[in-house]
């Protein structure tokens, strides 16, 4: 039994996911037991599993070459090996409509006058976030990725920065609070 997924990336990323001298698609393919066909013309990668199935891992291939095309480096992107590591995707048209302007502006939203307002998201959940064309996506811990999705939709939705940022600094600190309770039970 054999599987096989094809996929289509930007083709301004494909380069990031064969990595110089093939190091990155090497490295997929060796990590997930797959072997990946990149046609470099349309931006189609077909995963296909190899040798003994049961050690394949075609899906973890899919969640890492998908977030490499999402904009993610190849580091942050190994991260999806880690079992509790998980990709999320939010089409920002689901906000914006049809409206090229309001897609721009919510992008701007969120990634804030130079980086500040992802980064702070980043820095406060835990979690890696990628604004790349009509998407963003995250890459983290479920509880951190929840988070850091209700951040990106609050601000998508209009919400004022400084009220997801203070919701953001409530959850950290509520996430400290039950680690130490949680350590002090230990004792």
């Amino acid at each position: 039994m054999s599987f096989q997924k094809s996929l289509r990336l930007s083709l301004d990323r494909l380069g990031v996911l064969v990595g110089k001298d093939g190091s990155v698609k090497n490295e997929i393919e060796k990590r997930c037991n797959v072997s990946l066909l990149i046609d470099s013309k349309t931006g189609e990668v077909i995963i296909n599993t190899k040798g003994d199935i049961t050690r394949s891992q075609p899906f973890k291939a899919m969640d890492i070459i998908t977030a490499i095309g999402k904009g993610f480096s190849p580091q942050r992107a190994f991260k999806l090996l880690d079992e509790e590591i998980v990709l999320h995707i939010i089409d920002l048209r689901d906000y914006a409509g049809k409206s090229q302007n309001s897609l721009e502006r919510i992008k701007g939203r969120i990634i804030g006058l130079k980086g500040k307002s992802r980064r702070l998201i980043e820095e406060l959940t835990g979690a890696y976030i990628s604004v790349f064309g009509h998407t963003v996506s995250i890459i983290g811990r479920m509880e951190d990725a929840k988070l850091a999705l209700d951040a990106i939709d609050m601000l998508a939705s209009g919400s004022a920065h400084k009220t997801v940022y203070n919701m953001l600094q409530r959850a950290r600190t509520k996430a400290k609070m039950d680690r130490f309770k949680l350590w002090e039970s230990n004792e």
